[in-house]
């Protein structure tokens, strides 16, 4: 190590910069109230890796259940790879989240609970790890999401009239 603490590249990195994202939900954060997110590993198999980043995903319906003392998630569609062979993947299957236990147990405590769930919001590369970001989150009803609408609504309006005055 060099003097001062930093390293020979020439100091530390960033999060952004060894971040990839793959996919994102925007329709969780318009149908959900999102309370906490978690970050979680995903364990894949090689030609679903391969998929990914060929960028063959759907996001739009995955979901975490907890069976047990794990978590799963479901819903998440990697397409097959181009190049597979026999030993390719299942498009649907379910697939094992890495997390630590006391993030399982607080997932578990919540879920029990009526309303709330645990829906996935992006999924991405993080240091060569696929790395899916859940949230629990409680559904959102119709008038809530127009009233969060028009919130933002207001927001950008309130936004752009300090723009034009600045």
């Amino acid at each position: 190590m060099a003097r001062g603490g930093k390293t020979k590249g020439g100091g530390a990195k960033s999060e952004a910069d060894d971040l990839r994202v793959i996919a994102t939900n925007r329709k969780a954060r318009h149908e959900y109230e999102l309370l906490e997110t978690f970050e979680a590993g995903v364990s894949l198999v090689g030609t679903e890796v391969k998929a990914l980043r060929d960028g063959r995903c759907d996001l739009s319906t995955a979901y975490a259940a907890i069976e047990g003392d794990e978590v799963w998630i479901k819903g998440l569609e990697i397409g097959e790879y181009e190049y597979g062979n026999r030993q390719n993947h299942e498009p649907r299957r379910k697939r094992k989240l890495l997390l630590h236990r006391r993030e399982i147990r607080k997932l578990q405590a919540k879920t029990r609970e009526r309303g709330f769930t645990v829906v996935a919001l992006r999924l991405y590369f993080r240091k060569a790890r696929v790395k899916v970001e859940i949230a629990l989150a409680r559904g959102r009803k119709l008038h809530d999401r127009r009233d969060a609408k028009a919130k933002r609504e207001a927001q950008r309006d309130i936004a752009r009239a300090l723009g034009r005055r600045g």
